[in-house]
């Protein structure tokens, strides 16, 4: 149960990341215009063939209209060749005929294809418009997508730094933070306050010293005497902690 427990959480995750993915908008405008490339270049391939049937009509167009002239050139000159006895009446009127009627055959094709050629144009023209217009909606939407990244990225890092100001509230940071200022402004205060005693001292000191300024002191010479006189008298050697030497 727990192993099918684990594999049906990961399926939801997959499930969710898969929606977001497909939700995404910028992978959704990426392929929008993909889809748009695609249908311009078919869509300029057909404007290609349209226009290859337009110039190739009208090729023919105006070679069935000179088949045309040309049959109806040579029923005239059948028909001169007839008057002038170089072919007989009969063979000139029937070949005049047949080539009259070829120059029939090829007018009416000359005017059908150039009916085709009209419709043929006024496709291409169509598709033109269209090609066009395709062109500048893949611009626009090309332009959309550039501002939709920016936003996106703008949005993400705005999102991030958001997120990190929350953690750095909630983690404590801020209180520690805290805690270490009032630290160090007691540490600060104690440090002023010793500074402030040791002051004192050292003025008591000065004072003392100061009071004692002018008082004579006996000099070398007169404290070696002094010291002489009291060992002829036997009497017993001050030492420097107040204590006595034993006279001999």
């Amino acid at each position: 149960m727990s192993l099918l427990k684990r594999i049906f959480t990961w399926g939801k995750s997959e499930a969710h990341a898969a929606m977001d993915e497909v939700e995404d908008p910028v992978k959704m405008a990426e392929q929008g215009i993909r889809d748009l490339r695609k249908d311009l270049t078919d869509s300029m391939e057909g404007m290609a063939k349209v226009k290859a049937q337009v110039i190739r009509t009208k090729k023919d167009a105006v070679r069935q209209k000179e088949i045309a002239v040309d049959y109806e050139q040579k029923a005239m000159l059948l028909l001169q060749k007839g008057q002038g006895g170089s072919i007989e009446s009969a063979e000139a009127d029937r070949l005049a005929t047949e080539a009259l009627a070829k120059r029939d055959g090829a007018v009416q094709r000359a005017l059908s294809l150039t009916k085709d050629l009209e419709n043929f144009e006024q496709m291409s023209g169509r598709m033109e418009n269209g090609v066009a217009n395709l062109k500048q909606q893949i611009s626009k939407w090309e332009n959309e997508l550039q501002t939709l990244k920016a936003r996106a990225q703008v949005g993400k890092a705005t999102k991030k730094l958001n997120e990190q100001l929350a953690k750095v509230d909630s983690s404590g940071t801020v209180s520690m933070l805290e805690r270490m200022r009032d630290k160090v402004q007691e540490e600060e205060t104690l440090a002023e306050a010793y500074g402030e005693m040791a002051q004192v001292e050292n003025s008591v000191d000065d004072e003392i010293d100061r009071a004692l300024e002018g008082s004579s002191t006996p000099s070398q010479s007169e404290a070696l005497a002094q010291l002489k006189s009291r060992l002829s008298m036997g009497a017993p050697l001050a030492l420097s902690d107040g204590s006595k030497t034993p006279a001999e």
